[in-house]
């Protein structure tokens, strides 16, 4: 069992830069691939960024590609999505999430078998 609690969201002016962070509970962390997704209001829940036991892998959305870096620290149990140039556009729900099977369909929120309550991050244009 894993728990995640995401932190960090906010409030921020298009261009500008946040870091949300996700700690997880249960001594197995470093096992589980990690994931970011984000729901916009009306949207259906989208793929953002997935990152690899290790940390040797990761992968992202085309959306945030050259903007947004996953990374994971597995001795403080924590993944991180630090957002940078942020867009109007970028304003949703983030969720973090938790799957084992190693980095195969990273990118669907099926692969996942935790996930956090949800931090919000709104850009202002």
């Amino acid at each position: 069992q894993v728990q995640l609690v995401e932190s960090g969201g906010g409030l921020v002016q298009a261009g500008g830069s946040l870091r949300v962070s996700c700690a997880a509970s249960g001594r197995t962390f470093s096992s589980y691939t990690m994931g970011w997704f984000r729901q916009a209001p009306g949207k259906e829940r989208e793929f953002v960024a997935a990152i690899s036991w290790s940390g040797g892998n990761a992968y992202y959305a085309d959306s945030v590609k050259g903007r947004f870096t996953i990374s994971r620290d597995n001795a403080k149990n924590t993944v991180y999505l630090q957002m940078n140039s942020l867009k109007p556009e970028d304003t949703a729900v983030y969720y973090c999430a938790a799957g084992l099977g190693g980095l195969s369909f990273y990118y669907a929120v099926g692969k996942y078998d935790y996930w956090g309550q949800g931090t919000q991050v709104t850009v202002s244009s």
